[in-house]
């Protein structure tokens, strides 16, 4: 059994053959790390799922500084959501950080399974909730947290940021300097 229908068997209640049938709609794809799947102005033609590696997704300022929206390690999902939903230009980059083994799937592919199979449109109605939430909390954060406690949170809660991200990468993850982030990281 594939990676991608191992997650699917696990994580949701579809039907074998529908996975068989979902799976074969995904493509996997091996990238180098810091490889750009989508750049700011393109239409997100895919959605990625994680089967090892890492990919954010990040916007760049007008003062050029990159502020990252959200990163997906192992058994993730991720996409430029905006404008994969919307098939309009991406406001944001989609980045491996790491070399990187992924499933990808067409946004074809990815709205016909939900026309054909019950299943999948919940399952993505979950992920569009969890994926909401999320970013929810990351803006609350960022507004009611300071920077250590943003970071001891991070710390706590998903130590794997911390170990696998470069500082240039964390900071921009909690909207933070590398100074700032250096000083954390020293107490």
């Amino acid at each position: 059994m594939g990676k991608i229908q191992y997650y699917l068997k696990n994580n949701t209640r579809i039907a074998d053959e529908h996975i068989g049938q979902i799976s074969r709609c995904f493509r996997l794809q091996h990238v180098k790390k810091n490889t750009l799947l989508l750049s700011e102005g393109e239409t997100c033609k895919d959605l990625y799922f994680v089967h090892r590696g890492s990919i954010r997704t990040y916007f760049v300022t007008a003062r050029g500084q990159e502020k990252t929206r959200h990163i997906a390690f192992e058994n993730a999902i991720i996409t430029s959501i905006s404008s994969f939903i919307s098939q309009k230009k991406s406001t944001e980059f989609v980045e491996t950080l790491e070399n990187s083994e992924l499933y990808a799937i067409n946004h074809k592919d990815f709205y016909q399974l939900l026309s054909d199979i019950p299943l999948w449109e919940k399952y993505y109605r979950l992920f569009l909730e969890s994926t909401y939430l999320c970013q929810n909390q990351k803006i609350e954060n960022r507004i009611t947290l300071s920077a250590k406690q943003r970071y001891d949170k991070l710390m706590s809660e998903e130590p794997i940021y911390i170990q696998r991200l470069s500082n240039r990468i964390l900071a921009s993850y909690l909207d933070i300097t590398q100074e700032t982030l250096s000083r954390l990281k020293s107490k």
